[in-house]
């Protein structure tokens, strides 16, 4: 028997609950891994309220983690006992001390990346890898706005965009966050408790707008973000922090300077593993070569999981949380 976190019932952090799990032996195309750090990120909270249906239920929530094969089944050669992997992937499961994954789900950590490093960076940072190199691939040049700049995706993001030699204009939600976006690769962080965002990127960008726009609020910003892209832009909605975007229609693009709009998910970018091993490869250098640091600024023991889920909720959190096995 092994710890996990599972949910009964969708609903707030309560129905997070800390039990016995049997995890078995590896069938086929499987490894089983031992966890030392996993990754918490917005979506385990769409999981389990019920916003993306996880499945039947009782289910173990999380995406993301660390760890070290104990055990790999029939037929995989690329990993073996001992070795060190990640991932950011489907099926979901992460907050367990122990589980079974597809091995080909799985990317081998290199030396010079620890564990809690892989854990905080593989589905934000591969979030990021996908924005930045291929929904939308940022030039040097451009002027780009992300919002939620001080979050996980919004941290790597604005380093990695600066390394490329991007203009970088974030929103955040106090001034503690805009130094730390700043000290991280913003150029213009935007209090937007306090200014209008929108009427901001205009003035700093001269009146001509962004590039794109990387939105993971939903719901409370996709107008404004619209309203600060340049013509031809192109406003990328990857997260629903706020509630999901509102039903419009598709004239609204064209009237403000046909402007083209997508809705990605990581799930899809790395559907093929060698797309998946690439992005993680991409990664794994920009972190090696010192272009972009990882901040995790909270943990949890994985039996705390609702109280990470909570301080999530609230905003309380900044950069990566991990939960410790």
């Amino acid at each position: 028997m092994t710890k996990a976190i599972r949910i009964h019932e969708h609903g707030g952090p309560e129905v997070l609950k800390y039990e016995d799990v049997e995890v078995g032996v590896p069938g086929p195309g499987q490894a089983r891994v031992r966890q030392t750090a996993i990754g918490l990120n917005y979506i385990d909270v769409y999981h389990r309220t019920g916003l993306y249906p996880p499945g039947p239920l009782p289910a173990i929530v999380g995406l993301e983690a660390a760890g070290i094969v104990e055990e790999v089944g029939d037929g995989v050669a690329e990993f073996r006992s001992g070795d060190r992997v990640a991932y950011a992937n489907p099926p979901i499961g992460a907050y367990a001390e122990e589980r079974l994954m597809p091995a080909d789900r799985l990317v081998g950590v290199p030396e010079g990346i620890d564990d809690r490093q892989a854990a905080a960076m593989m589905l934000k940072g591969m979030t990021a890898q996908y924005l930045l190199r291929r929904t939308y691939r940022v030039q040097a040049g451009d002027a780009i706005l992300v919002h939620a700049a001080a979050g996980g995706v919004g941290l790597i993001a604005c380093q990695w965009a600066k390394h490329l030699g991007a203009t970088v204009i974030g929103t955040v939600g106090s001034d503690d966050k805009a130094a730390l976006a700043s000290a991280n690769g913003c150029d213009h962080p935007i209090v937007y408790t306090r200014e209008n965002f929108t009427d901001r990127v205009r003035e700093i960008t001269g009146g001509e707008g962004v590039a794109v726009v990387y939105d993971s609020i939903g719901k409370d910003t996709f107008e404004g973000s619209l309203d600060c892209l340049r013509p031809i832009g192109m406003m990328v909605s990857y997260g629903n922090a706020s509630g999901p975007v509102p039903a419009f229609e598709p004239g609204m693009l064209a009237a403000k300077g046909s402007l083209f709009f997508t809705r990605p998910s990581l799930m899809t970018y790395t559907a093929k593993r060698d797309d998946m091993v690439a992005g993680a490869k991409e990664l794994f250098g920009v972190v090696k070569g010192g272009h972009v640091s990882l901040t995790v600024n909270q943990t949890y023991p994985l039996a705390d999981a609702a109280q990470a889920h909570a301080d999530l909720e609230a905003r309380k959190t900044t950069g990566s949380t991990l939960l410790i096995p």
